[in-house]
C-alpha cells in the first residue's frame, strides 16, 4: 500500500535542480521496488523514475536550467538519492 506523507524538501545542492512534478510514470520496476525485491525502501523513495514538471529551484553551478523551465526526466540509471 502506498501512502503520501509530508516531508521536508531540502534546497538543491551544487549541480542539482528541484522540480515541481506534474506527472510521473510508474512501471514494472516500481512494482518490484514496492514488493521489496530491491531491499527496504529509503525515504525519500525513488518511486517513479520518469517525470515531467517545472524547475522550482536551482543549485549553485546550474547553468542549463532556470526557474520556470518545463522539463522531462528519464534517468538512464536508478536514482540513488532522490526520486519523483
Amino acid at each position: 500500500m502506498l501512502t503520501v506523507d509530508d516531508v521536508p524538501i531540502p534546497a538543491p545542492g551544487e549541480g542539482e535542480v528541484r522540480l515541481r512534478v506534474a506527472a510521473i510514470g510508474v512501471n514494472r520496476s516500481e512494482t518490484y521496488h514496492r514488493a521489496g525485491f530491491y531491499g527496504p525502501a529509503q525515504l525519500p523513495s525513488p518511486l517513479g523514475f520518469e517525470a515531467a514538471g517545472i524547475v522550482e529551484d536551482v543549485g549553485t553551478g546550474v547553468t542549463a536550467f532556470e526557474r520556470g523551465d518545463a522539463v522531462t526526466v528519464l534517468p538512464s540509471v536508478r536514482p540513488l538519492r532522490f526520486g519523483t
